[in-house]
């Protein structure tokens, strides 16, 4: 279990370098890339939603530590990234070319935006569970215009391929070590413990949407990027439902 955990976390943070490599080989308009986004942050707020948070709740039976995890989680994402942005991580996801001079800082945010994520997808195999197609399918969509984007604007900002490829490969690889170390840390925890975990990276992740990815959609796409949010949802739920 503690491969698969790792592949998964492999295979679905692999996005991050497939749209990447998109971007190297031909380059993307900025508002294709916001609509993706969008369609991706509705995928990841569906998985948080049906995927995690309900999952939790019925696990933990109702009990308190969902509701208190899901916003230690918020609050710490909110930390970690007020801290990043003070070494130059606030524009990781733009597409503009607005990241130059913040290597350091579009390394670390991006590996804080991947970390719950890939802790959640190995999580989700501790006692020989199955892991989710849907929550799986929305951290793989919602990572690729995440390479897209973020990609296109170190282009611009004069980043040179080489460096940017092997900076996502490291992301991906950091990203599969995540999935690992999350069934290696709860493989003897108790369900209501894990329940918390899952709920705390759910909160995570729903901040990391609302501040970063969702404001860029917008930014690209306009009013467009409800629409296209509203689908991505749809498409995960009904993924799930299957």
């Amino acid at each position: 279990m503690i491969l698969e955990a790792f592949f998964a976390g492999l295979l679905a943070a692999s996005a991050l370098l497939l749209g990447s490599l998109i971007v190297v080989i031909r380059p993307v308009k900025t508002r294709t890339i916001g609509l993706i986004m969008a369609f991706g942050s509705g995928a990841l707020i569906s998985s948080v939603a049906y995927e995690l948070v309900e999952e939790a709740y019925t696990t933990a039976s109702g009990q308190l530590i969902v509701g208190v995890a899901f916003f230690l989680g918020a609050i710490t994402f909110y930390v970690g990234d007020v801290l990043i942005e003070r070494i130059g991580g606030a524009k990781r996801k733009s597409a503009s070319g607005e990241q130059s001079g913040a290597a350091l800082g579009i390394l670390l945010g991006s590996i804080l935006d991947g970390i719950p994520e890939s802790f959640v997808l190995g999580i989700s195999l501790v006692g020989g569970g199955v892991l989710s197609i849907a929550y799986f399918a929305g951290v793989f969509i919602s990572n690729l215009p995440e390479g897209l984007s973020s990609s296109s604007g170190l282009l611009k900002a004069g980043y040179t391929r080489k460096r940017i490829l092997a900076m996502w490969a490291l992301i991906v690889v950091i990203s599969a070590f995540s999935a690992e170390l999350g069934y290696t840390l709860l493989s003897d925890v108790s369900p209501v413990g894990g329940a918390g975990m899952l709920t705390f990276a759910g909160g995570a992740i729903l901040t990391m949407l609302a501040d970063s990815m969702m404001p860029e959609a917008f930014k690209d796409t306009g009013k467009l990027a409800g629409l296209l949010t509203a689908l991505g949802f749809a498409v995960i739920f009904v993924l799930g439902v299957i």
